[in-house]
Parts: C-alpha cells; structure tokens; sequence
C-alpha cells in the first residue's frame, strides 16, 4: 500500500522524508519531485531495487536509470575520471538540467542495467530531491511514468501510473519546468576509440540547449547529427523515458 506525503505542508513533510529515507533502506521505491520531472528512485546499489524500478516502468536491462547525486564529490566517487571539460560543464549547470555519462568507477559493485560500464549522473536543482540524496547516498532515478508515457510533472499523475509499484510518493506541486534533462556523452573524454577525436555528444535534447552547452565546450561539442546517422548510446534517448 502506497503512502502520499504532501511535502508542502509543514506538518507532513517530515514524515515524508523518514519514510521515503525507510523505503529506500528497505529496497523499496520512491517517487519525489525534481527540477525537470517528477523521478521514480530507487537505491543505486541495491540490484533487486534497481530491477524493481525497471519493472515498475516496464522496461528492460537495455535501457539504464542515471543516478542522481547530492553534489560534485558523489560525482567524483562514482565515475573513473572527471576530465577538465566536464567539470566546466558540472560548475555551469549543476545543480540544473544536465545528465552526464562517463565510464563507470571500476570498483563499484552494483548493477544497473546494460550500462557498457558508463554511468550517467546529475545533481537536479530541488531542495527535497538534495535532502533526500545526502541522506540515502546516489539513487537511481528515472522518470516516474510507464514506459513509453508522457513524464509525470506532479505525484498524482505517477501515482495513476505507478499505483503500489511505489511505497512512498513525495507530492510537491508541479515541476518547476516539466522538460526533462539534456543528457550529453562525455565517455571519449576519457578513452576515445582510435583515429576520432574526443568529442562530447549530445544524445537528448532537454532543459539546457545545444547553444548552452556550446558556450562551455567550444568545438568540443560534436556537430548536430542529420537525421538518420543517430549511433548507438548507452543510455535510453527517449525524451519522455528518463529523468
């Protein structure tokens, strides 16, 4: 049985925060409000919590959650390197609308899908998400919608969705801009495939713009692709599928 927590009330929001803080303890699924859409999250290292969110959405291992963190060091323990262009691009837009991919930290032991041992990651820019995260460590957060449905921007519309997928819905009002997050490819910066140039990729389009990203990163930011020469991307590219 789901429990809805309505956090814009003094009286309520406390008790909300233990217990979305217990659910997630317990392996179990947390839809809270984020600066672009409202996220489903589960415990990032926990597999069987990770499967849990995957199957409450109806998708498969292919597509991967990204993890959302509480701040630049969660960032620093859960990828291999953090080149200098991408901490540019964390300084201009965290915590904001932009999801990052790099190589994985190889030590780390979870299971988050068919990465190809790539980890996306964000910090999103909403109090209660932040709380949330200091406290419980990264999440594993995705859109809080069926698979294929439009992203919830307020927890009634998750819950329709959701129903007792989720023990615990954090209700915070609509999002702030219901656009989700723009998710760019930084892997090359870190080990680029022999003969191309390292280049930073652009595989959605979100909340910050391709003008935006281009002012940080100059011509490392890959050309926009012509329709049809889109290559393959370790994360899900969908636009209403992920955080």
């Amino acid at each position: 049985m789901s429990t809805v927590f309505d956090c814009r009330d003094d009286a309520q929001i406390l008790a909300g925060m233990r217990h979305a803080r217990q659910a997630i303890a317990r392996g179990e699924l947390v839809v809270l409000p984020t600066d672009t859409v409202y996220g489903i999250a589960a415990d990032a290292f926990s597999p069987a919590a990770v499967q849990r969110l995957l199957d409450a959405k109806g998708r498969g291992r292919d597509m991967p959650p990204p993890v959302l963190v509480a701040g630049q060091d969660m960032l620093t323990a859960l990828v291999e390197t953090v080149p200098a262009p991408v901490q540019k691009l964390v300084d201009a837009f965290w915590p904001g609308g932009l999801t990052i991919v790099l190589p994985a930290q190889p030590s780390l032991t979870w299971d988050l899908g068919e990465t190809k041992g790539t980890v996306a990651v964000r910090m999103p820019d909403r109090r209660i998400a932040l709380e949330l995260l200091a406290e419980t460590g990264p999440l594993a957060v995705s859109s809080a919608n069926l698979s294929g449905r439009d992203a919830a921007i307020i927890a009634s519309d998750a819950q329709t969705m959701l129903g007792d997928s989720v023990a615990v819905y954090l209700e915070e009002g609509y999002s702030e801009t219901g656009v989700p997050s723009t998710i760019v490819d930084a892997t090359s910066l870190v080990a680029s495939p022999e003969g191309e140039a390292p280049m930073v990729r652009i595989l959605r389009a979100g909340a910050v713009t391709r003008e935006q990203l281009s002012e940080v990163l100059g011509d490392l930011l890959e050309p926009e692709e012509q329709p049809g020469e889109a290559g393959e991307s370790p994360v899900d590219e969908s636009p209403v599928d992920e955080e």
